[in-house]
């Protein structure tokens, strides 16, 4: 009789130890969890810029749109705004509007014969509208785009941002 209550002490710390090595991995498993998806969060956060327009002194451009995602062939409004308290320069009517993909290709940028140079004022800004087809007349495909623009300010400085778009299907 003495066996048998051993035995079961035995069973019974087996199943405490299983019951504990449990919890201690549920635990551990549940912080890597936490990390990772503050991980992604704050990656995410770096790469989709939703704080698009901000005013600021000095020179300052800001590339606003309607939203950050798009189904695939909607119309895409862009705004180029001048955040800054300098009037910007741009080398042509596009007013240096480019849309890439997110490895730096170009996808788009608006086709403007005029060869003017153009000028943002302060709060100035101008609109622009992209229907999804790339310039080389193909749609463009799901996923992560850049929309830039680029300036000159009074002094000779390069000024430029962007935003992130997605176009699900």
């Amino acid at each position: 009789m003495e066996n048998k209550t051993y035995s079961s002490k035995g069973l019974k710390n087996q199943e405490l130890f299983k019951k504990k090595l449990l919890a201690k991995s549920l635990v551990l498993f549940i912080g890597i969890g936490v990390v990772a998806g503050l991980s992604f969060g704050v990656y995410l956060i770096d790469v989709k810029n939703t704080s698009q327009l901000v005013f600021v002194e000095g020179s300052s451009i800001s590339v606003v749109s309607e939203k950050s995602d798009f189904k695939k062939g909607e119309e895409i409004i862009i705004r180029i705004v001048n955040s800054g308290t300098v009037p910007l320069t741009f080398s042509d009517a596009s007013y240096g509007l480019q849309i890439t993909g997110l490895s730096g290709i170009p996808m788009f940028s608006p086709m403007i014969s005029d060869e003017v140079i153009s000028n943002l004022d302060p709060k100035d800004e101008i609109t622009f509208s992209w229907n999804q087809i790339k310039n080389n007349g193909d749609e463009a495909l799901e996923g992560l785009y850049k929309i830039s623009a680029r300036g000159i300010d009074n002094e000779g400085n390069i000024v430029e941002k962007f935003t992130t778009i997605t176009i699900w299907k």
